[in-house]
């Protein structure tokens, strides 16, 4: 489709079920993507992702400032997409925009409202979305 957004290589997991993906950026930044399972509820997906180059010191949530952030963002979804497809009978996915340093851990933090942007790229009207604090949890209304 013209005009959108290329996205990075995805290594997917060995074993869908195992929910790690990675990428590497074109500035070699390499990022997980990690889909974790809640103990109380199976059906509920948190995903958190970040970089884990040695170099950034461990710090996955670092701002890398390469100016790949739409194409991260882009390869990101499409990521959560593929896992959906693997996995359709999660009823809930929650991320957490972790705060960079200087902001409001408790408030709205950019990193949500740029998942805010991207969420409805995702997720479709089956789905809602609620906001608060720096999380987002997106539920699905309408079964398939």
């Amino acid at each position: 489709m013209e005009g959108e957004t290329p996205i990075y290589k995805i290594i997917p997991p060995a074993i869908s079920s195992a929910g790690v993906y990675y990428f590497t950026t074109d500035n070699d930044v390499q990022y997980e993507v990690r889909f974790g399972r809640r103990q109380d509820n199976i059906l509920h997906a948190t995903i958190v992702f970040g970089v884990i180059n040695d170099e950034y010191e461990g710090e996955e949530y670092v701002v890398t400032n390469k100016g790949e952030l739409y194409r991260v963002m882009q390869t990101v979804v499409e990521i959560v997409k593929i896992f959906m497809k693997e996995h359709p009978k999660i009823m809930c996915y929650e991320f957490t925009g972790v705060a960079k340093e200087g902001e409001d851990e408790n408030g709205v933090t950019v990193r949500i409202n740029l998942y805010r942007r991207y969420l409805p790229r995702i997720f479709d009207k089956d789905w809602e979305f609620v906001f608060k604090g720096n999380s987002a949890l997106v539920t699905r209304i309408r079964k398939n």
